[in-house]
């Protein structure tokens, strides 16, 4: 069983049975919104590094590009992902979502990744990054999401979505699986800019911003 679980075509179904569930709560949840304004921005913006903790991935994600196109937000997205096979498995899943994948991590060899994402961002297309992940610690942020931003001059738009109901894991980052039917809060900042020789000094107040936005969002009640 193990191996057949490990065959990429199977785990290329777990990826699409992933994207689709993770819209059918997108869908189902009725969601609130906290900092409209900011999404405008990003909306009118060139491209940007939306960066969220790793916990909130599976709900972030697809409430936020839904968001996004509603406030006219065309541009193409990119994740960076575990090159792991459980990495690619959730990296595959947001592609659901028109979202493409790079292979990499904010640590263990980051700079491949953050090469690529640069790339990206050059021929203009938005990021997603999780700064703590692949393996944490939790809520804590690898120096790659800032250096990024550095190197680039693309902003960083914090961001976070939660839902009432869900399933917490027991893994690192308590990762929440959302379950539908219920309610949700998206909450996004004012987007950061980091100076290029500035990266360094801003990583503590991004960090502090990203914490700032999950706990507002997990203050749904």
């Amino acid at each position: 069983m193990k191996r057949f679980f490990q065959a990429d075509s199977v785990r290329a179904v777990l990826s699409w049975v992933a994207g689709l569930y993770m819209d059918f709560v997108a869908r189902t949840t009725r969601w609130e919104v906290e900092g409209e304004p900011h999404l405008a921005d990003w909306a009118s913006s060139g491209p940007c590094i939306v960066a969220f903790w790793h916990e909130c991935l599976p709900a972030t994600i697809p409430i936020l590009w839904r968001q996004g196109r509603r406030y006219g937000r065309v541009k193409q997205g990119v994740a960076l992902a575990s090159a792991h096979r459980d990495g690619r498995l959730i990296g595959n899943a947001v592609g659901y979502f028109g979202i493409g994948l790079v292979l990499g991590s904010s640590s263990r060899g980051g700079a491949a990744g953050l090469r690529n994402l640069a790339a990206a961002i050059k021929a203009g297309a938005d990021v997603g990054m999780t700064p703590d992940g692949p393996r944490g610690p939790r809520r804590v942020a690898a120096a790659g999401l800032a250096q990024l931003a550095a190197l680039t001059g693309a902003p960083i738009l914090p961001a976070a979505a939660w839902t009432r109901w869900a399933i917490t894991a027991g893994s690192w980052d308590r990762m929440r699986l959302p379950l539908p039917f219920g309610r949700g809060r998206l909450v996004c900042l004012p987007m950061i800019a980091v100076p290029r020789d500035g990266w360094e000094a801003a990583l503590p107040g991004i960090e502090v911003a990203l914490t700032a936005v999950i706990e507002r969002a997990e203050a749904l009640r």
